[in-house]
């Protein structure tokens, strides 16, 4: 697990780096985009008691997995010790509690984030196992959405020449499929899932 935080932690890094070079002096709002992404979060679960609701839990990790991306910045932004850092989240992150009332944990995490400023693990994992979000999950759909974080920089996404659908759908799309075609234990994972995408971005734009 800690190896496995490590690479997490470096791609962080890395995708940060590629937004600002000096990201760790600008002082950014990791906290702010965390709590934004609860509210949103929290309507893929829903919470609405006057109309029949289903949690979208597809959509519910993919939030989850964005808002770790804004954690690991934000405890980036005062260590940039990879390992060290992987060493104090382990713990945090292995011994899972026991699987809770999903809206009333993510108000204490939302309130937590916006009292103290910063990511708390702990109640995050509560969230993961409210879920049933696996480690081993999270892993692998936060290496899949990095890959495609970069893989957007890389054809055009801030000077808008990307284009997000192809063929009639999203790129979140093509990327689940091709996360499950790809074994993320392999060391290359992460490569080998970018050459998928290019491959497939090429064809359907051909």
């Amino acid at each position: 697990m800690e190896q496995q935080l490590v690479i997490m932690l470096e791609m962080q890094d890395a995708m940060n780096t590629r937004v600002h070079s000096r990201w760790r002096e600008q002082n950014f709002e990791w906290y702010r985009a965390i709590w934004v992404e609860c509210a949103e979060l929290l309507d893929h679960y829903g919470w609405k008691w006057w109309k029949k609701q289903e949690p979208e839990l597809d959509q519910v990790k993919l939030e989850l997995v964005d808002i770790w991306h804004f954690g690991m910045s934000d405890l980036l932004g005062g260590d940039g010790d990879y390992q060290a850092l992987a060493s104090r989240l382990a713990p945090a992150l292995t011994r899972f509690p026991a699987a809770g009332d999903f809206r009333r944990n993510l108000e204490v995490f939302a309130s937590d984030t916006l009292q103290h400023q910063r990511f708390d693990p702990r109640k995050f994992a509560s969230l993961l196992s409210d879920v049933g979000l696996s480690f081993d999950e999270l892993y692998s759909q936060y290496i899949g959405k990095n890959v495609l974080n970069f893989f957007r920089q890389d054809h055009g996404y801030q000077d808008g020449t990307y284009r997000k659908t192809w063929a009639g759908r999203e790129d979140n799309e093509h990327l689940a499929e091709l996360v499950v075609a790809l074994d993320p234990a392999r060391p290359e994972f992460k490569d080998l899932l970018y050459a998928a995408l290019a491959e497939r971005y090429q064809g359907l734009s051909a």
